[in-house]
């Protein structure tokens, strides 16, 4: 039984910061490959960053390069998403997904940017 949960969503002021967390249970992250998406109201579910199993490799959405950093803390069995000068456009449901294929998912947590 693999069990994402994510947390640290929130209101924040455009050009702010917020640190999303995905606590993964049923399976090591550093051995899987890891994920954050997002989908706002109305809209497709998009891709925002990964890091794959290995040697770690990242990738982003070009909506987010250079703001974003994704981040695995082995020792905690924990996923990161570290965002920094965000803006209302980022506004969405962020969901942590994990697996060949994204074949597992989290709930979501709202991360909102408004003034």
């Amino acid at each position: 039984q693999v069990q994402l949960v994510e947390s640290g969503g929130g209101l924040v002021q455009p050009g702010g910061s917020l640190r999303l967390s995905c606590a993964a249970s049923g399976c090591t992250i550093s051995t899987v490959d890891m994920g954050w998406f997002r989908q706002a109201p109305g809209k497709e579910r998009e891709f925002v960053a990964a890091i794959y199993w290995g040697r770690g490799i990242t990738n982003y959405a070009d909506s987010v390069r250079g703001r974003y950093t994704i981040v695995r803390d082995n020792a905690k069995n924990t996923l990161y998403l570290q965002m920094h000068t965000l803006k209302p456009e980022d506004t969405a449901v962020y969901i942590c997904a994990a697996g060949p294929d994204w074949s597992i998912w989290g709930q979501g947590t709202q991360v909102t940017v408004s003034s």
